[in-house]
């Protein structure tokens, strides 16, 4: 990983309704985003786009679980920090003086 906290993978509408059910348990959505993957790592190097992210087990132990899909379904990836937000935002800025 780059030192950030993992990735949010957003997909084209036309692939969330490809992979349908089987997808659902993976995305994330918070109030005004679209859904996506949240993931720790991520390769796009070949034709799949990798993920692994973290699950838990039905015994409640962390298991990693490493998600593919093709490249063409991801509209984008963004970097994503441990303080929540993601994608844009209006920016403050402090003028010195």
């Amino acid at each position: 990983m780059n030192g950030n906290e993992g990735y949010a993978v957003f997909f084209f509408p036309e692939a969330l309704n490809a992979l349908g059910e089987i997808i659902k348990p993976y995305l994330v959505q918070a109030e005004g985003k679209e859904p996506h993957i949240l993931c720790r790592e991520i390769d796009t190097a070949g034709a799949l786009i990798e993920m692994t992210l973290e699950g838990l087990a039905p015994d409640g132990k962390t298991v990693q679980i490493e998600l593919m899909v093709p490249g063409s379904m991801v509209k984008m990836i963004v970097s994503a920090r441990s303080d929540g937000n993601i994608g844009f935002s209006p920016r403050t800025t402090v003028l010195g003086g």
